[in-house]
């Protein structure tokens, strides 16, 4: 879960101010070769972005495949609040030539943050509501392209909307792939918070330590973002989140060249990273799927091997015990948290090896 920690270190890195706002875009040249690069030219391929109404919430969903006859795979973005749509021009781009690819910003995140009341909004930021906007997508979706099942791959906060809908609807799903993958919250925090404080440790950092030590008894207790940035602050620069490069800023840029991100967009995007975590984490609090034993779906989990955002010996064990109709655990050896960032090569090659062929009719 990127959490506060990384959005206000979000924030900090695509400031736009007011005058670059106004006056143009400093950066529109370079959009509009990127969105050149990237324009989908095949006759059958498809290309658009469109509104549409989820569980009463406007959210915008962007499409992009070489042929609109592949499969679906649907991206569930992280943070809560940490849309990967004005990223995704960065490592997206082969994916389109086997799936067509989902990415939509989630209610109170992104582009589609500034389409909703915040006020009427914020009830409504459960868990259910964004696995059953989640369902809602992909029943719009099988309709407006004529598909049977898609592909759906859940990062990080997504992983827990991702699984959800694979326990819930798996008759709706090819697969299910989870990447940073969410299993209990508190365990997560937990798992994290000790790997942070021994790496502290043994770095002789005394204060990184005291400062964990003080956060006690969380994760039990209250759930608070506070606590949560209270060790992720620490966590970061060793790794826990991209691994050998704890330097986030090249990563925080990679939106301003996005062309389905304006300057105007980015703006709303750190408002609404803001509203979306403060709102929905003290809410994940004892989301957990340690008692689900079965998921009637294929699973497959692209895991960072250093991955201690969301801790992936978690997720791991976890599958070790699940029973599915099959599944496949594959290890990015030199990720951590953003794997399809950090080896976007080995990444693509899980996909096409041991994801696509579980689409096989492609319908």
């Amino acid at each position: 879960m990127r959490i506060a920690v990384f959005t206000v270190a979000l924030i900090a890195a695509l400031a736009v101010t007011p005058s670059r706002a106004q006056t143009g875009d400093a950066y529109a040249p370079a959009r509009a070769i990127v969105a050149d690069i990237g324009r989908i030219v095949t006759p059958n391929g498809v290309q658009e972005t469109f509104e549409i109404t989820l569980g009463g919430a406007r959210q915008v969903v962007n499409v992009r495949g070489s042929d609109r006859e592949n499969p679906i795979l649907i991206f569930v973005h992280g943070g809560p609040g940490a849309v990967e749509m004005p990223f995704a021009w960065a490592f997206q781009r082969p994916w389109e030539d086997v799936f067509t690819v989902v990415q939509y910003d989630q209610r109170g995140a992104g582009r589609s943050y500034p389409l909703n009341d915040p006020k009427t909004l914020a009830p409504t930021m459960t868990p259910e509501r964004y696995r059953d906007d989640a369902i809602e997508l992909i029943e719009l979706l099988r309709k407006r392209y004529g598909k049977r099942k898609v592909v759906l791959l859940g990062h990080s906060w997504g992983s827990i909307v991702g699984l959800s809908v694979a326990v819930k609807r798996p008759d709706l799903l090819y697969a299910y792939v989870g990447v940073g993958q969410g299993i209990d919250f508190r365990e997560g925090e937990k798992a994290g918070m000790a790997w942070t404080r021994a790496k502290a440790l043994a770095a002789g950092d005394k204060a990184a330590v005291a400062a964990i030590d003080a956060l006690a008894p969380y994760p039990q207790g209250e759930f608070t973002i506070a606590k949560a940035d209270g060790w992720r602050k620490f966590a970061i620069p060793y790794g826990s989140l991209i691994h050998n490069k704890p330097d986030l800023e090249y990563y925080f840029r990679t939106p301003r060249l996005s062309p389905e991100y304006t300057a105007t967009d980015i703006e709303a995007w750190g408002k609404g990273s803001e509203f979306s975590v403060t709102t929905l984490w003290p809410r994940l609090a004892d989301v957990s799927f340690t008692k689900v034993r079965k998921v009637d779906v294929p699973l497959v989990f692209l895991l960072g091997r250093h991955d201690y955002t969301v801790p992936s010996p978690v997720a791991a064990h976890w599958f070790e015990q699940v029973e599915a109709p099959s599944k496949k655990l594959v290890w990015l050896e030199h990720s951590a948290h953003m794997p399809m960032v950090e080896e976007p090569g080995h990444f693509f090659a899980a996909l096409l090896r041991d994801v696509l062929p579980l689409t096989k009719d492609k319908k």
